[in-house]
């Protein structure tokens, strides 16, 4: 089976074919550098993570630009409330998304483009809006002209005669329903100098440029979050459209992650920023929480279901470690057809865990029969489903070496896990004196063992 994907422009999930053979293009909206990450933000990242995994699995090359807005209206207003440069502000910022895409294991983008580095761009394509009669300019700003275009409201579905697109109305635009590519300058803010007169660019035009600067005229994929739709992809949509650029042949939207029923926001004060978050769980525990939910599917944040994803990932991780402790080294496998027939549909990652969890029931199953050949090969292809999911507790990123535990954690991790396959082997030997051995050394530690149909789990007694 091929990979299909959801596209929103047609409303229907289609064959992907790249654009170009053997490389897939792909543009994914980045980060308002305004302020510290939280877990509402790095989300689409891991979403589009995953799938540039799996097209690289499949094959193909990848070029994936994330783009970083670094200049608008929120963050001119955070850095004068803090009394701080704004290209100041927006570097910080800038820098704390990127340790959190770090940090939950995002594989670095092709090239993460600033909007400010692209003013030339963008002028050239305002320049192609107004000479084709899409666009005009007004007193030092720069309109597009919704009526223009033909086709306007299909990629949301919104009617022409309803459309707002939450700006001011302006002076010198002559209909409501357009919207701004350019902002005339206003004094104590940066400007650039263009044709129109000095200024900043508007959200929707720096995207388009910044896509087609670097993937070309039509490329494979855009993404980003579903409340990106309407008006910024709408809007990057038309004006790139209008300009005889072919762009995005996918429009990829992941959902929200919520709390109470409510978009995670700065402004709405429910957010749970990715620093603290990692003070509590495992960066890949919290990468597995984030990435087993399918990418269109609303997160509503919990507590109590992100603890059982952290679970989720370390039977995983035991399994790993377990079987390595017996067999030795386990390198990557091959994905059973299952996985791969769930995320060629439409990266289908619940059915894609279903497999990996049943996969390591069976790993836990032939060590607990001492068919040691048998765990292997299934540990194998363990490690493969992982590595896709970008979550492979044995690789260097997740490992020892490359995780995040602390040095006590660690060691107690090392000293369990060694004793729970002390155990293991002498159950399967028959040595029952040996197993009763290692079991009385694991209470004396204080560690509370069940055995699972996924394989023995762990936990420290409360005392």
């Amino acid at each position: 089976m091929a990979l299909h994907l959801y596209d929103t422009a047609t409303r229907g999930v289609r064959e992907f074919h790249p654009a170009r053979s053997g490389t897939a293009s792909m543009y994914v909206c980045g980060a308002t550098v305004q302020g510290i990450p939280h877990i509402g933000h790095v989300r689409g990242a891991l979403n589009y993570d995953v799938l540039r995994r799996w097209l690289v699995h499949s094959g193909l090359d990848v070029l994936m630009v994330r783009n970083v807005t670094d200049i608008d209206d929120k963050i001119l207003a955070k850095a004068a409330a803090a009394d701080r440069p704004w290209w100041e502000w927006a570097a910080t910022h800038e820098r704390a998304f990127e340790t959190a895409y770090e940090s939950l294991g995002c594989l670095p983008p092709s090239i993460a483009p600033r909007a400010t580095g692209h003013v030339t761009q963008m002028v050239e394509l305002m320049q192609r809006l107004i000479d084709g009669g899409h666009a005009y300019a007004s007193g030092g700003d720069v309109y597009f002209s919704v009526k223009a275009f033909d086709g306007y409201g299909d990629l949301s579905g919104q009617k022409l005669d309803e459309v707002q697109q939450g700006e001011s109305l302006g002076e010198g635009k002559r209909d409501p329903r357009d919207f701004t590519l350019w902002k005339a300058a206003k004094p104590g803010e940066p400007s650039w100098p263009t044709p129109w007169g000095s200024g900043r660019p508007g959200w929707h035009l720096e995207c388009s440029a910044m896509a087609t600067a670097y993937l070309g005229a039509e490329f494979d994929i855009h993404g980003g979050g579903v409340d990106l739709v309407f008006p910024h992809h709408e809007n990057e949509r038309a004006q790139s459209n209008a300009a005889g650029d072919g762009f995005a042949r996918f429009w990829l939207h992941n959902a929200w992650v919520t709390m109470s029923g409510e978009k995670m926001s700065k402004s709405l004060g429910n957010t749970v920023s990715i620093p603290e978050m990692i003070k509590n769980y495992r960066a890949p525990e919290l990468r597995y929480y984030l990435v087993q939910p399918h990418y269109r599917s609303t997160i509503e944040y919990s507590d109590g279901a992100l603890g059982e994803a952290a679970q989720g990932y370390r039977r995983i991780e035991q399994f790993l470690r377990r079987t390595a402790g017996i067999v030795g080294v386990v390198h990557l496998g091959e994905v059973p057809k299952e996985f791969a027939a769930a995320l060629d549909d439409d990266l289908a990652t619940p059915q894609a865990f279903a497999v990996l969890h049943n996969t390591v029931r069976d790993g836990n199953a032939a060590l607990d029969a001492a068919d040691n050949s048998k765990a292997l090969e299934i540990a194998a292809s363990v490690r493969a489903m992982t590595d896709v999911l970008g979550l492979d507790p044995l690789s260097a990123r997740w490992s020892e070496a490359g995780g995040n535990e602390t040095p006590t954690r660690q060691a107690l991790t090392d000293l369990v896990e060694g004793l729970l396959t002390e155990r293991q082997q002498a159950r399967a030997e028959k040595d029952f004196a040996r197993a009763d051995a290692a079991r009385d050394r694991l209470q004396q530690a204080g560690i509370v063992v069940e055995d699972t149909p996924n394989g023995p789990q762990w936990t420290v007694k409360d005392v």
